[in-house]
């Protein structure tokens, strides 16, 4: 549990990018004193502190403000003593922490920006839900509507007002930073206010919330309903074999499945087979295969119809397949669809899981579905969103930011114009915000600032991977261009492969 909160907590990195130098000379920056802050629409201002902070050398002004009486949330603003670019960075958060106060946030001041963040009134532990029902079993609405949308929005007009009064000049870029429920907020910006940030960085973004929240406690379902739980060992032997069936598809073989959705391999194939664990030989049975199969198939209706995707053949079983299933799935079934902390989902069977997945989609996906393709707004502002997605991606299904791609392209005349204003990466063998056995995107913070500020479209996005003494890279390829190997030179470096 300590190991997925750390990788539900995992912040982005974040590189200086001060080569684009400072915008003007600054005037002397305040005092760091508690400013007057207006209250955004519908909120009223609880308290407003100020207070220095070593290192990195800030001044933190918290915000505290409040909707109903009942909800108190705090907004962090960390305003760099020196040094300020003239940019800002609001900074996003993991599972059920709408933000993140400590190393995201210095890490924006270090490199020069105004840090932004928000904690919705809600928990900072990223898998406690507690907040969502109300003494008297009702959902909290409010709390929900923070977490959702609001205080996102809030924070980004607080921290441009404190940090305009802070340094007494005008933010000249605003930048969103954030993977996972980071990266939902980012597309919930983009669709619902597409003025407040110039470009957005949103990272394997927890996009169709209603769809994947449910879905991926299917691998939990399936067990149970299967009376059958492969071990660790032998989930991980489907998994190579997955990956040895798939892996020369681009045209090198180096532990990595560059499209699972193309991946064919059958789990039937290994039944039979002698997998050593623990010391001991253990015989894959057409049981095991079985519920790989249905797992990797993804969740269906009563009907056998096809409700959302499945485990990207080649990522990790683990998260998924513990004793209670996935942590953040298991806690929306509970205590937001069912309003039952109690509830046992080991009881789940197919027919009330595909009711369990429609009540979830009917009733949230207008206030967390995050999923509305019209950006046109966003376009019109100017915006730039840039996205990528490990093609590994444990957690969240990768199939659910293609869908809101493609949607999108509907929406607005195709990928062409779409491309202007919003791009997409997807990084092979890469899992869940970050690790796996592929390289991830070294600096896409600084892609989007160049797109932003210098009209450089990223057509490609720089990955890296320490592997031993050696840097294997990669470029990621703009979707829905993939990625193959020439045939010639070092297939560990990036010179060697074209997006085709």
């Amino acid at each position: 549990m300590k190991r997925l909160a750390v990788l539900l907590m995992a912040a982005i990195p974040i590189a200086a990018l001060l080569s684009f130098g400072s915008f003007g000379a600054s005037a002397a920056p305040l005092g760091c004193t508690a400013p007057a802050v207006s209250a955004p629409p519908g909120a009223r201002i609880e308290s407003v502190d100020a207070a220095r902070v070593a290192d990195p050398a800030h001044c933190l002004v918290t915000v505290t403000l409040t909707h109903d009486g009942g909800d108190h949330v705090k907004v962090a603003v960390a305003l760099p003593e020196s040094g300020w670019t003239g940019r800002l960075q609001a900074v996003g958060g993991s599972a059920y922490a709408a933000g993140d106060f400590g190393a995201p946030l210095a890490q924006a001041v270090r490199d020069g920006y105004a840090g932004v963040t928000t904690d919705a009134g809600v928990s900072a532990d990223p898998l406690n839900t507690s907040w969502a029902l109300k003494p008297d079993g009702e959902l909290n609405t409010t709390l929900l509507t923070n977490f959702a949308t609001r205080s996102v929005h809030e924070s980004a007009v607080i921290g441009k007002e404190v940090t305009r009064n802070f340094y007494r000049q005008p933010i000249t870029y605003s930048y969103w930073n954030g993977c996972s429920t980071g990266g939902r907020q980012g597309y919930a910006e983009a669709q619902h206010h597409p003025g407040d940030f110039d470009g957005v960085l949103a990272v394997a973004p927890a996009v169709h919330w209603g769809q994947f929240a449910v879905a991926t406690l299917w691998p939990h379902v399936v067990m149970n309903q299967e009376h059958h739980s492969p071990g660790p060992c032998v989930l991980n032997a489907f998994r190579e074999a997955a990956i040895k069936a798939c892996d020369p598809r681009d045209g090198v073989v180096n532990g990595i499945v560059d499209q699972p959705d193309q991946c064919g391999y059958d789990p039937r194939q290994l039944v039979g087979t002698k997998v050593l664990c623990d010391g001991e030989e253990v015989t894959v049975t057409a049981a095991d295969a079985d519920v790989v199969r249905k797992i990797w198939a993804g969740p269906v209706d009563e009907h056998g119809r096809k409700l959302w995707a499945g485990l990207p053949k080649g990522a990790d079983f683990t998260w998924l397949t513990g004793p209670t299933g996935f942590p953040v799935a298991a806690a929306w079934v509970k205590d937001f669809v069912k309003k039952q902390p109690g509830f046992d989902t080991s009881t789940i069977t197919y027919p009330q899981f595909a009711e369990l997945f429609r009540q979830s989609v009917r009733e949230f996906d207008d206030v967390i579905g995050t999923a509305d393709p019209d950006l046109s707004d966003f376009r019109r502002s100017g915006g730039k969103l840039l996205s990528w997605v490990g093609a590994d991606d444990q957690l969240i299904p990768p199939d659910g930011v293609v869908r809101y791609r493609e949607a999108v392209e509907r929406k607005l005349g195709g990928a062409h114009r779409v491309d202007e204003f919003y791009r997409l990466f997807f990084a092979p063998g890469v899992e869940h915000c970050f690790g796996g056995v592929g390289p991830a995107p070294k600096d896409p913070l600084g892609a989007l600032v160049n797109w932003v500020e210098h009209d450089k479209a990223p057509d490609v996005l720089r990955a890296e991977k320490v592997e031993g003494d050696r840097i294997v890279t990669r470029d990621l390829c703009r979707y829905p261009r993939v990625s193959r190997y020439t045939g010639h030179g070092d297939p560990a470096q990036a010179a060697n492969y074209r997006c085709r």
